[in-house]
């Protein structure tokens, strides 16, 4: 099994910045939000279930999911956001699997938004948080997702704190200072766990 740290981070924190700086140095990505997408593709499995229990309201006129659409179900219902996790977690798994295996990079990033509030973390050999203030969070998300400042905050209580975020961490990357910085921490990182999987390799 390839070398593996699980990046992640709240809503807003700049995991795709941190991820894309790891990738311009050579790393493999794993990305759990593209394999999410992936599974639920016109022509996947999931989608016709999600279509035979929710119906044609849930389906875009060009055959995709409406993700919309289909978060208001989940959003007003436990059971209906429980259902849907246990059809597609397993998927989303064995896809994670199988493109971790195919990576060849000496370790690879593993990035998963939702690490913690599913608890994948012992998955993977590393964590490495993304962080930055709430205050920054809620800036970035209003900015980039076009949403009202109560929407943003409605996504960030709905995910793991800061907090717990930050209790699992083997390392962190703050995201709120500047560019250089970041791209200095990036370097210094991606040479430790070059180390670090040097080492298990060689166990």
């Amino acid at each position: 099994m390839r070398y593996t740290v699980a990046l992640t981070g709240g809503i807003g924190s700049g995991k795709t910045t941190i991820a894309n700086a790891f990738a311009a140095r050579g790393v493999d990505i794993v990305d759990a939000d593209a394999i999410a997408r992936q599974v639920v593709e016109p022509g996947q499995p999931a989608l016709a279930t999600i279509q035979a229990k929710f119906g044609q309201e849930v389906i875009l006129s060009d055959g995709h999911l409406d993700r919309k659409a289909m978060r208001e179900r989940i959003f007003t219902s436990a059971e209906n956001k429980a259902w849907l996790n246990a059809l597609l977690h397993p998927l989303i798994q064995q896809e994670t699997r199988r493109q971790l295996a195919l990576t060849h990079s000496v370790w690879c990033l593993w990035v998963v938004p939702l690490l913690v509030e599913n608890n994948l973390h012992q998955l993977a050999n590393r964590v490495l948080v993304v962080d930055v203030d709430r205050e920054t969070q809620l800036k970035r998300t209003m900015s980039r997702d076009g949403i009202s400042r109560e929407q943003a905050e409605h996504i960030l209580a709905a995910q793991a704190t800061r907090e717990r975020r930050l209790a699992v961490a083997d390392d962190i990357i703050d995201n709120g200072g500047s560019p250089e910085s970041v791209a200095a921490r990036v370097a210094l990182l991606d040479q430790h766990y070059r180390r670090l999987a040097g080492a298990t390799n060689q166990d």
